[in-house]
């Protein structure tokens, strides 16, 4: 790829990746946003890999919406694209990493080295000395093509153990930051990872908060803070990418709350790209279903809401009345769950609901299951297919049996299946609408004429 032009001159950008999960790289990613916004820098923040707990708050810390930036959902073109027009319009891009840098196909590492991020590494380094160094050193020569241009200490013990860690690292890999032990800035979490921004009344506090720790961190490194690691961004000006606009004149209603709110943003960028107009709504407010062509329920945690969908039989029956119509109904995951007859969370306790799925679902204590997914929907032409991941807390029985059943790609046991019944569409998958925009503007226009010429 040539990466000869500066699309933005002043843009920066950087990877943060890590060892391992668990590292911090989320609290680190969202410090220097946060940080970064405050001194009056335009920041944009893109997630590696399927997430959508993570966005939520780093959207919080910089105040734009967050992006999946993957190479398996979206391809390199999409990532091209959408850097491209983050690149043009801010000063400072972050690339927030999945698990550890060179984990999966692809990885962390095939991104950055895809358009040249630089990346920084943050070690929890609560429990190291001079293996920190031997770490962070293995980490910047494992492969030629990637560039670690610093390391970040998290969860030191004191200034003196932060000048412990640095001094053990080369000219070439400095400690961009040291960031003390502060276990009272540390976020709540529930199975699927972090709690829900929303959810999070203090939020907001606890992100400056972050940016005060990350601003003490940098004085206590050694390589001159963040400005030593960042590096301008260089891309080769993408492609124009026209869609038909297939569905003019279509209205999409989409669940969004507290029970429904794992949406990708690109995936709204392209119902509406396509033509469509999208209406929000809240189940869990009330709020009835808009008049709508086409519906989309997305994933969330309808376990912890069925007592709350249980007391609105008249979302139920809206649901039911519009696949009674016949109109397109998407339900991804938990968006899944609230169709069918009932759910039992994980107290036992087993809640009613729409009923428009025969079965019904479980909540258990383990994973059940995790995997990126790949699917062709019946919409999908020969050789494509929509894109997606799975991770779930649930198990599910249905009489139905499968319309097509996807592919993971990296060979794990997660093959999940796509449910249909009428214009009804459910699987546990997360799709990514831009991986196959034909096969989602054909369903979604499915009983629609299209624009008048």
């Amino acid at each position: 790829m040539d990466r000869t032009e500066l699309l933005n001159p002043a843009c920066q950008a950087l990877m943060v990746s890590a060892p391992a999960s668990g590292q911090g790289k989320t609290s680190v990613t969202a410090a220097i946003a946060r940080a970064a916004r405050q001194a009056g820098q335009r920041v944009r923040v893109f997630k590696t890999g399927p997430d959508y707990l993570d966005p939520m708050i780093l959207a919080r810390a910089s105040g734009a919406p967050v992006y999946q930036l993957d190479l398996f959902m979206g391809g390199l073109a999409h990532c091209q694209r959408l850097l491209a027009e983050a690149a043009a319009a801010s000063d400072l891009v972050l690339v927030e990493g999945v698990m550890g840098l060179f984990d999966g196909e692809p990885s962390s590492a095939d991104l950055a080295a895809a358009f040249g991020l630089p990346v920084l590494v943050v070690l929890d380094a609560s429990a190291m000395a001079q293996t920190f160094a031997a770490l962070a050193l293995g980490l910047a020569r494992y492969r030629s093509d990637v560039r670690v241009a610093g390391v970040v200490a998290n969860r030191v013990g004191s200034e003196g153990h932060a000048r412990l860690l640095g001094a053990g690292l080369p000219a070439d890999l400095p400690l961009v930051a040291a960031l003390k032990r502060q276990p009272e800035l540390a976020l709540p979490e529930r199975h699927l990872g972090l709690v829900q921004a929303l959810e999070l009344p203090a939020l907001d506090a606890q992100l400056d908060a972050w940016a005060q720790a990350w601003r003490d961190g940098e004085a206590l490194g050694s390589g001159g803070g963040l400005a030593a690691a960042r590096l301008p961004l260089r891309l080769a000006p993408p492609a124009p990418e026209p869609l038909p606009r297939t569905l003019a004149g279509r209205r999409i209603a989409i669940a969004r709350d507290a029970c429904f709110s794992f949406i990708y943003p690109a995936n709204v960028d392209l119902l509406r790209a396509l033509g469509a107009e999208t209406l929000f709504f809240s189940p869990l407010a009330g709020d009835a279903l808009p008049d709508c062509d086409a519906l989309w329920l997305p994933g969330g945690y309808p376990e912890l809401h069925a007592q709350s969908l249980a007391a609105r039989p008249g979302f139920f029956a809206a649901l039911r009345a519009h696949h009674a119509a016949g109109k397109p109904l998407l339900a991804e995951c938990g968006g899944m769950l609230a169709l069918l007859e009932s759910l039992t969370d994980a107290e036992g306790k087993t809640w009613p609901l729409a009923g428009l799925l025969p079965g019904s679902g479980r909540m258990q204590a383990r994973l059940s299951a995790l995997g990126l997914q790949a699917v062709a929907w019946p919409e999908s032409a020969p050789g494509t297919e929509l894109r997606g991941h799975s991770f779930h807390y649930s198990t599910l029985q249905t009489p139905l049996a499968p319309l097509a059943q996807a592919r993971n790609p990296n060979g794990g046991a997660t093959r999940e299946a796509l449910y249909g019944q009428g214009r009804l569409r459910a699987s546990y998958i997360h799709h990514y609408f831009p991986s196959d925009p034909a096969a989602v503007a054909a369903f979604f226009a499915a009983g629609h004429a299209g624009p008048a010429a």
